[in-house]
């Protein structure tokens, strides 16, 4: 059996594909898991709307780093799968706070699975290349999502 963070994992790819690919809110798609999958566990539920919330709500910043390492090909170019498995990892292995490397390898085995031949070493690649820009990439995606959530939270008066 699948590992629950796999399976978070593997469910938050298809999540990210249908916002997308389609156009669906965020809110749509965890909502209409829920009602699809009323008995997934709590701890792939949680952490399945954790990475949707979290790389949806940083995914043009999680960009431009991928862009940056991916520079022979342009973003929008790069297969829908492969471009949200690296947000993915990039997500759990910054402000995530997964081991870089157990994010990088979940990543490249669902790359295997999910994607197209080349997938796995695409992926390897890019996400091999942003790893020693961690902490300069988790400060700046925290900042980002600071500010953010300072834009949202209604203000005190």
């Amino acid at each position: 059996m699948k590992g629950e963070r796999r399976l978070a994992r593997e469910m938050a790819l298809q999540a990210l594909y249908e916002i997308d690919a389609v156009g669906h809110s965020a809110g749509w798609v965890l909502q209409n898991c829920f009602e699809r999958e009323p008995d997934l566990p709590a701890p792939v539920s949680d952490y399945y709307q954790q990475l949707v919330t979290g790389v949806g709500g940083c995914s043009t910043q999680l960009d431009a780093y991928i862009q940056q390492y991916a520079q022979e090909w342009p973003l929008d170019q790069v297969a829908i799968v492969d471009r949200n498995i690296l947000r993915i990892a990039l997500y759990e292995f910054t402000v995530g706070r997964i081991p870089t490397k157990v994010a990088i390898n979940e990543a490249v085995e669902i790359a295997k699975s999910f994607g197209s031949d080349s997938a796995p070493r695409f992926v390897n690649g890019v996400l091999g290349a942003l790893a020693p820009l961690r902490r300069e990439i988790t400060s700046a995606l925290e900042a980002g999502l600071e500010r953010t959530k300072k834009n949202v939270e209604p203000e005190s008066s």
